[in-house]
């Protein structure tokens, strides 16, 4: 190849390059109800804009034959149902992402499921997407999915939609079908804040309306789908807004270089703006933005940088980096549209984790306000939240947090809800509002403390924390420490799971919900009795360990014992003194623990008696000598 062929290359080449660099990029997201052709959509749309290589054509001619739904024809659907689950099962389970490109515009797209079960992962595909395609079976109209999928688009902040009615050549390509289908979305969906709107009659597996207009629909003015996608105005606002950027990491990889490493969630920086940690409330000056590929004078939204300070601040993971003259709020509670994702329900009162940015920290749901039929919009009572469903609650953290509300800053204004047993992603919010109800009361400061009231009593307070099955000798063995521990003179209480619902949780029933919040409110009542200086006896079944460990995180360590009492269901079932296992067992008592209600079992409890083989004399004693050695009693 001669110099100029090859100069004229490379020019090539760079130019090329450059003008990809250019092109703007929109990322959108196919949802709808099952089978409703979102899969096959994608793989049209990737077919006719010839960006596939001729093996993945022969691959996919070779899979249509063996997983295909299309007959002789090629089934476009199995370019993105990549898992062989999916391709067996003929639906979407998880979310494929996909890139291609035109010369007008660079594009990535999300192919989310449609079936029920995986919700989630549609509000994750929306999570980052500028537009969202809605698909519709001409046949079958708008479905409870498809309204479900409209409404999660909206909260999570989509604003262009696209209606696209397919299969419309399965009804004729009926004018009459499509305009009902049109209308009777635009009128659910007035009230959703969309900016755009824009229906589009379509057959994804022939093609009519998706790269072209079909002349098949000569009734239909609007765009074709993909003319539409390339022209669609999705400006980034992310850039226009103020500065955020949560801290993922501190960089420290010598004395010599301090920096705070992250992804700039929204807004623009440059070297000499002032900025301040939002949680403390201190301030610097950026004095460096560094990258490996050198400094930058200027770094935007969705730039991974690290930032160094002119000043030496307390700054660590988790902290949120903000514009000085335009701050976030700041609050340890807030109000929240909530999706639900797990089968396990959303309890009140249940401790759970919430991050938000690169900030994790515990928290509680104080109260649902309402949970939201998507299917009329209507505001229902509830007092627990199963999966799939979205309401608007209250939320309470363990310390203040910063953030804006959700229509604000999409990334400073979302969290996920994490189980923290499981570790495993239970929900997903958008914050509405700080609540400030309580910013005018503090704690006072008393001169007579924990440690003055147990000195003059001459023990170490602690929490015995008594739990097992109905009937596993709880109350008895607990009642014979406590005795005890009286003729030693020490200083006592016992909270008895039955006494308490005579007076302080007598409003509670026994579901899981009002079981949460009973021990929540028992765990209270234990810590300021403990901060009396006192032995406090808890005897209640306590079945699930969240709320154990709820109570045991309210206290200091080494406060809190978890007393199992590890009696046999069948043990427990022969005692049955209040004849409860009977009437669980004839139905006559719903919610039962061991019968149609779980205990979940300590897994490291400090100590555990087998109630069923020993006397609870025998028992009680292992629990006064646990206290002798901790040092609670002499």
């Amino acid at each position: 190849m001669s110099e100029l062929a090859a100069d004229i290359t490379t020019q090539d080449l760079v130019d090329y390059l450059a003008q990809q660099e250019r092109k703007g990029l929109l990322r959108f997201l196919t949802c709808g109800s099952v089978d409703d052709g979102k899969s096959t959509l994608i793989g049209r749309l990737l077919y006719d804009t010839k960006l596939l290589f001729d093996d993945q054509l022969a691959t996919l001619e070779r899979d249509s034959k063996k997983h295909g739904t299309a007959g002789e024809d090629i089934d476009f659907a199995l370019l993105v149902d990549g898992l062989e689950a999916e391709r067996e099962q003929g639906i979407t389970i998880d979310v494929a992402y996909r890139f291609f490109t035109t010369d007008k515009r660079k594009f990535i797209v999300a192919d989310t499921p449609g079936h029920e079960q995986y919700t989630r992962n549609m509000a994750t595909g929306a999570s980052t997407a500028d537009l969202a395609i809605l698909l519709v079976d001409a046949r079958r109209g708008i479905l409870t999915q498809t309204r479900r999928h409209a409404f999660i688009a909206s909260l999570l902040g989509i604003r262009q939609i696209v209606l696209a009615v397919n299969k419309i050549d399965l009804v004729d390509f009926s004018r009459e079908v499509f305009e009902e289908i049109r209308e009777g979305f635009t009128e659910f969906a007035g009230n959703f804040g969309f900016r755009q709107i824009v229906a589009i009659p379509i057959s994804a597996r022939y093609g009519d309306n998706v790269i072209a207009r079909s002349e098949r629909t000569p009734w239909y003015n609007g765009p074709a789908l993909l003319d539409h996608l390339e022209t669609v105005d999705v400006t980034n606002e992310a850039e226009a807004k103020p500065f955020r950027m949560g801290v993922q990491w501190v960089n420290r990889p010598n004395l010599d270089f301090r920096g705070f490493s992250g992804t700039i969630a929204s807004g623009a920086v440059r070297p000499g703006d002032k900025i301040v940690v939002a949680g403390s409330g201190r301030s610097s000056t950026i004095e460096r933005i560094v990258t490996a590929d050198g400094d930058l004078d200027l770094a935007v939204a969705g730039d991974a940088v690290t930032l160094t300070l002119a000043d030496e601040i307390d700054i660590s993971r988790g902290d949120l980096l903000v514009a000085a003259n335009d701050q976030p709020e700041l609050a340890d509670q807030f109000a929240a549209h909530l999706l639900w994702m797990s089968e396990d329900h959303l309890l009140p009162g249940r401790s759970y984790l919430v991050k938000i940015g690169t900030r994790t920290v515990t928290a509680q749901v104080t109260e649902i306000k309402h949970k939201i039929d998507v299917n009329t919009l209507d505001h229902l009572a509830a007092k627990e939240l199963g999966l799939n469903e979205v309401a608007v609650c209250n939320f309470s953290l363990s310390q203040p947090v910063g953030f804006d509300p959700y229509q604000t800053n999409r990334k400073t204004g979302s969290f996920i809800v994490i189980d923290r047993m499981t570790n495993a992603t239970v929900g997903a919010g958008m914050i509405m509002f700080g609540l400030r109800r309580a910013t005018n009361i503090h704690l006072q400061a008393l001169d007579v403390n924990k440690e003055a009231r147990a000195v003059q009593k001459g023990q170490k307070p602690a929490i015995l924390w008594f739990t097992g099955l109905s009937g596993a000798g709880k109350s008895t063995i607990a009642n014979i420490v406590e005795k005890r521990l009286h003729a030693d003179g020490r200083h006592t209480y016992m909270l008895d799971g039955d006494n308490v619902r005579h007076g302080l949780n007598r409003d509670l029933g026994f579901t899981e919900a009002d079981r949460v919040e009973n021990i929540r409110r028992v765990a209270e009542v234990a810590k300021l009795m403990l901060d009396a200086g006192l032995i406090v006896l808890v005897s209640f079944i306590s079945p699930f360990r969240a709320e154990r460990r709820m109570a045991r995180e309210l206290v200091e360590d080494g406060e809190f014992f978890e007393v199992f009492c590890d009696t046999p269901l069948e043990i427990a079932e022969k005692r049955d003194a209040k004849g409860l296992y009977k009437k669980a067992r004839a139905g006559q008592i719903k919610n039962f623990t061991g019968i149609d209600s779980p205990y979940e079992a300590p897994e490291h409890p400090e100590i555990r008696l087998e109630s069923g083989t020993r006397s609870p004399e025998e028992l009680a004693e292992e629990v006064i000598a646990l206290l002798r050695v901790r040092g609670n009693i002499a």
